[in-house]
């Protein structure tokens, strides 16, 4: 099993002067999920290199057993601050795509055209697709087969509204996941604010919010065994 994992490289949280990236826990625990199941991964971003962590998902409240498994993890520390360049990376030879959350993919993967090539060609050749929390912002201008929304008429989920809200956020975003997965046609669904949800729809798997992440990644793997 070959997996391409992409993460943002974008940092700013709009034009609050604060930072953000990648969360930590919804990297982390798919990684580690993928890799105990012997699968191999490759990490990609759009500038390459080693991606911003959001600091957010840094604090100890923020904490998982994946997230201290990672901090005591120098290997994986070191593939994670070199990252491929994305323009770089063909679809071929993978069998999966993941993309782990943070704010920072609304700003850049959303709108990454090397990002939109790859979605949609792993989706032409009906090859799983998974995007948790933030990340399935990389839908936006994604299409299927059929040269509609790529979620169009498809069942997904992502980052509640209320969530946003209730991380105060909702007017420094660009958009936010929820109106954005309904308005290109999603039949969106969603659990409790902050508890696991996951949402499969043939090849592709949406998770709600960082504690969905892990199932989201054993549910990808589902599909490739």
């Amino acid at each position: 099993m070959k997996i391409l994992m992409v993460l943002t490289s974008h940092d700013e949280l709009g034009d609050t002067g604060k930072k953000t990236g990648f969360w930590l826990e919804e990297f982390a625990a798919p990684y580690y999920v993928f890799k105990d199941a012997g699968a191999e991964i490759t990490l990609a971003s759009p500038k390459g290199g080693q991606p911003p962590l959001d600091p957010t998902s840094d604090t100890d409240d923020n904490q998982t057993e994946a997230t201290k498994r990672f901090k005591q993890d120098d290997q994986t520390q070191k593939v994670l601050a070199n990252t491929l360049k994305l323009s770089t990376v063909s679809a071929n030879g993978f069998d999966a795509i993941f993309y782990p959350g943070g704010h920072g993919p609304l700003w850049d993967l959303a709108e990454n055209s090397h990002s939109i090539d790859l979605i949609e060609t792993f989706n032409q050749s009906d090859r799983p697709i998974g995007a948790v929390c933030h990340a399935p912002a990389v839908f936006k201008h994604t299409k299927g087969k059929d040269g509609k929304p790529l979620v169009s008429g498809k069942s997904v989920t992502g980052f509640t509204n209320s969530e946003e809200e209730g991380v105060g956020l909702t007017d420094i975003v660009p958009f936010l996941v929820e109106d954005n997965l309904k308005s290109n046609g999603g039949n969106y669904q969603k659990g409790e604010d902050w508890a696991s949800f996951t949402v499969t729809d043939g090849k592709l798997i949406t998770g709600q919010n960082p504690a969905s992440s892990e199932e989201a990644a054993r549910k990808l793997l589902g599909l490739l065994k």
